[in-house]
C-alpha cells in the first residue's frame, strides 16, 4: 500500500514544479529556470502484461535549453528492485519522448538517500553499457529550516525540507516554524502546504504535533486536515459529555459506581454507546447494569 509520506514526497512536485530549479543549490547542479510544465501520464506499461509506473512525471519547459522530462520517485526505504526499474524508466521515456530525462529521488532518511544516490550500471564491470545517476534530495542535503523569514522566502522548498526531515530530532521546531510562516499566507497557498506536511509525516509522533499546530495556529483554514481536526474535536466533546453524564446520573440516583464501571465508561470512545449507557443510567439498579443489553433503554 502506498503511504502518505510517499505521496507527499513526489506529489509536491506536481503542485510546485518550480522546485526542480530551486533545488539547484542543494544538488550542486545548475538546472535551468522552469518556464512551463505539462503533466505526463505516469503509466509506463508496455503491451506485455507488465505494469510499470513512476510516481510523478512532468514535461518541463525551459527558456534556453529546451524541454526535458522530470521523473520524481519517492523512496521510503532501500529497494533492490529499483536497480532494474530506474534505468528502465529513464531509457524507456527517452526512447518514447526523445527528450532528456532527469531522475530525482526524494528520501526521508540518510541511509536510503545514500543507497539511492549510487550510480546504477548495466553491462560488464569493465565496460558499463548504461549508467543511471539519480539525483537525490533528502535530510542529507536539504536545510533544517527553523527561521520563519527563511521559510516564508520559499514556502514550497521549506515544505519539502520539512517533509524530508520528518525524523529529525528538531522536527517540532521545524513544524512550528512552518505554522508561523503560514499564518499570514492566503488560504489558497497555505492549504496544499498544510496537507502535504500532514501526508509527509505519516503516522509519526510529529504528525500529532502538526495537527495541534494546525488546530491552534491555523485554525481559520478550511483544508481537509483542519476540518478533520474540528470533527474530531466535536466527537471528543460528545464523548466527554456522555461519559460525564452517565456517571453523574448514577451518582445523583445514589447508585454506587464500581471501579469497573468508571474505568469502562471513561475509557470508551464510542459516543453512541456512551449515549445508550447514559440513558440506561436513569433506570438501572446497579452501575454495572448500564452495560447490559437486556437492561431497559428508557422508562
Amino acid at each position: 500500500m502506498v503511504s502518505s509520506p510517499h505521496e507527499a514526497m513526489h506529489r509536491i512536485f506536481q503542485e510546485y514544479p518550480e522546485l526542480v530549479s530551486q533545488l539547484s543549490g542543494t544538488l550542486g547542479l545548475e538546472l535551468p529556470p522552469v518556464v512551463s510544465v505539462e503533466p505526463v501520464t505516469v503509466d509506463l506499461t508496455e503491451t506485455e502484461p507488465l505494469e510499470r509506473r513512476v510516481d510523478t512525471l512532468l514535461r518541463i519547459g525551459t527558456e534556453n535549453d529546451g524541454p526535458f522530462l522530470l521523473v520524481v520517485e519517492a523512496q521510503g526505504k532501500k529497494d533492490p528492485g529499483k536497480t532494474a526499474s530506474w534505468p528502465y524508466y529513464v531509457t524507456y521515456l527517452h526512447n518514447k519522448h526523445r527528450l532528456p530525462v532527469l531522475l530525482l529521488v526524494v528520501c526521508q532518511d540518510h541511509g536510503t538517500a545514500a543507497w539511492a544516490a549510487r550510480p546504477l550500471t548495466i553491462g560488464l564491470p569493465q565496460w558499463p553499457t548504461v549508467t543511471t545517476r539519480p539525483l537525490v534530495v533528502g535530510p542529507h542535503n536539504l536545510p533544517v529550516i527553523t527561521d520563519v523569514a527563511e521559510a516564508r522566502k520559499d514556502l514550497p522548498l521549506a515544505t519539502l525540507a520539512a517533509i524530508t526531515h520528518a525524523d529529525n530530532p528538531d522536527v517540532d521546531a521545524i513544524l512550528k516554524t512552518m505554522s508561523v510562516a503560514l499564518r499570514d499566507t492566503p488560504e489558497s497557498v497555505a492549504g496544499p502546504i498544510v496537507e502535504f506536511i500532514a501526508q509527509g509525516l505519516g503516522n509519526r509522533p510529529a504528525a500529532q504535533q502538526w495537527r495541534n499546530l494546525v488546530a491552534v495556529d491555523l485554525s481559520f483554514y478550511t483544508s481537509p486536515l483542519s476540518e478533520e481536526i474540528r470533527d474530531e474535536g466535536r466527537v471528543e466533546g460528545r464523548i466527554e459529555t456522555c461519559a460525564e453524564g452517565a456517571l453523574l446520573i448514577l451518582g445523583i440516583r445514589g447508585i454506587e459506581i464500581t471501579d469497573t464501571t468508571r474505568d469502562k465508561v471513561t475509557g470508551c470512545d464510542d459516543p453512541e454507546l456512551l449515549r445508550r449507557w447514559m440513558v440506561r443510567a436513569a433506570v438501572v439498579t446497579t452501575s454495572d447494569q448500564i452495560f447490559d443489553d437486556e437492561a431497559p433503554a428508557d422508562r
